[in-house]
């Protein structure tokens, strides 16, 4: 396979990531103007033990099975990674079923750890347990896909996995918005009711997704079916060894992985009992929680997509220089790696820091008491979006290396201070508690990832030191200007219509982004960041 086709199917793969992530952000708007921050709080209940339970049953299987079938392909026998096609198609349908069973089956007493049966105020807890069940039975489908997602990367064949990821989350997010509708504006029905349905659009998604998969199945059946007759090695690997093989790869793979859905299953179990015991009644405890775990949370992964497309390209080419020994190459991949994802989430950070309440205003219209709450937690939440960016690329980078237990060792660091120091720090701090105990956890685990890559890469952190200062100082500089404008325009436009906060937040957002790119045009700093993907920003000075 040449250099370019390779390229040219991580692109593919990377644009289908960012832009099913980009849809997953937009749908949360419409949708939480119809649920409320209760209804988006019901929501992640259901949806947080749904994700890690998805985790666990599939384990990192696409990347591992595409790294399996490649390199036995890439020796000429394409009967093994057929063979693992076949068993693995089983074994996902066993683990997918077990899943199933274990969420169905715990949907009571997660109910009943996070909610109090005696407060009636908020959701209670037969809505939590039809939520938590209907979005269970996606476990059914979802790592049957991953297998076959896996099985055409591993054939260097991206188009199917990018198709279908994209066809999902479409149809996914339409019964979502369209049942939720319908059951709340048009039939009456309950705001349980809708959300419960809603999280029902992972199985209708997953069918459509699945649907995807088939149709290229069937049309690519003869020409794989056809390397496999011309195949003329086989290594008659025994299934046990073929997996712990597999294993071997997508272990690490699954754990990086896990790192936000862990965080919030500790946020899940203990955020909503620890508000209680200060006081708060359940309704407005779990306003707090929806406005942490669903709206504001959204908005931050919005420059952490970005992260997570690029932790996607530069893997190849930091395993490529790391194996072949290319040490200066290696050096530059590193460097270049720090240096975008620095320049883009900082100032995307501080954005939403500075613009916490016209941001959540314009995408999250709703009552002041809404507004107040979801803004409070945006503003403390948005730095948190640099630990996730960074974490996300270390981990990458550590895999690429081939030192991907250091990323695990660091998120079961980050994990435990979380779980011992969630409630500490909320019944401290209230709801920014949580927040905290998120922060303070990433960035242990960031600091065991940079050490080891320091290591083991020998690499220096003089040079990215330095540019983090100065792309620091440009998103204060660029956080002042825009504060001050938006303290002036809302005195002007006064937050109290969704027009004028949108208005203020396309002129301050719009204002951000002039300061900060002519500042790091004028000195430089975007044209050697930049400069191989946009010329133009070459030698402005």
């Amino acid at each position: 396979m040449s250099d370019k086709q390779l390229i040219r199917g991580t692109m593919i793969l990377t644009a289908s990531i960012f832009l099913t992530k980009m849809l997953g952000l937009i749908y949360i708007f419409p949708f939480q103007a119809l649920v409320g921050l209760e209804g988006l709080a019901l929501y992640g209940y259901g949806y947080t033990p749904y994700t890690v339970l998805l985790s666990l049953a599939t384990l990192g299987v696409p990347l591992a099975v595409s790294k399996f079938v490649s390199k036995y392909n890439a020796l000429g026998d394409y009967r093994t990674g057929q063979r693992l096609l076949k068993s693995g198609l089983i074994v996902m349908t066993i683990t997918g079923f077990i899943a199933f069973l274990i969420l169905f089956f715990l949907a009571n007493p997660i109910a009943n750890h996070i909610l109090d049966p005696n407060d009636l105020e908020g959701n209670s807890i037969a809505d939590a347990v039809f939520t938590i069940r209907m979005v269970s039975v996606a476990l059914i489908i979802v790592p049957f896909m991953a297998i076959i997602r896996g099985y055409f990367q591993g054939h260097q064949s991206m188009g199917p996995t990018a198709i279908s990821q994209v066809v999902e989350q479409i149809i996914r997010i339409i019964f979502i918005l369209v049942l939720a509708y319908l059951i709340l504006e048009v039939f009456g029905g309950r705001m349980a009711t809708a959300v419960g349905f809603a999280t029902f659009g992972a199985f209708v998604g997953a069918l459509g997704g699945l649907a995807v998969l088939l149709f290229y199945w069937k049309k690519r059946a003869p020409s794989l079916q056809k390397q496999i007759d011309e195949s003329t090695i086989d290594h008659q690997i025994p299934l046990r060894k073929m997996y712990k093989e597999l294993f071997a790869y997508a272990l690490p793979i699954s754990f990086v992985g896990l790192a936000i859905p862990l965080y919030q299953t500790v946020d899940l179990m203990t955020f909503v009992p620890a508000m209680q015991e200060l006081g708060f009644t359940q309704d407005v405890a779990e306003k707090y929680y929806g406005a942490f775990s669903q709206a504001s949370h959204k908005l931050i992964l919005i420059p952490v997509s970005v992260a997570t497309a690029m932790s996607l390209t530069i893997l190849p080419t930091v395993t490529n220089a790391f194996i072949n020994n290319e040490t200066d190459r290696l050096q530059r991949t590193i460097t270049q790696t720090y240096q975008i994802i620095l320049f883009l989430s900082i100032p995307a950070a501080v954005g939403l820091m500075v613009l916490s309440e016209p941001v959540y205003a314009a995408l999250y219209p709703g009552t002041p008491n809404d507004l107040a709450v979801g803004s409070e937690i945006l503003r403390v939440y948005a730095p948190v979006a640099i630990a996730f960016s960074i974490f996300a690329v270390t981990g990458a980078l550590l895999q690429g290396i081939n030192q991907q237990k250091y990323a695990v060792l660091g998120l079961v660091l980050g994990i435990v201070f979380k779980f011992v120091f969630n409630g500490i720090f909320i019944s401290l701090f209230a709801a920014t508690g949580a927040v905290m105990a998120t922060a303070i956890g990433y960035l242990l685990a960031i600091s065991v990832n940079v050490w080891a890559i320091g290591k083991f890469a020998e690499f220096n952190y003089s040079y990215v030191l330095k540019r983090f200062m100065l792309i620091l100082i440009f998103s204060v500089i660029m956080g002042a200007v825009v504060a001050f404008l938006n303290y002036g325009f809302q005195q002007l436009f006064p937050l109290e219509t969704w027009l004028n906060a949108l208005l203020v937040l396309l002129i301050t957002v719009g204002s951000g982004a002039a300061v900060y790119f002519n500042l790091s045009i004028r000195t430089g700093v975007a044209g050697q960041i930049l400069g191989d993907r946009f010329t133009i920003l070459k030698n402005k000075k």
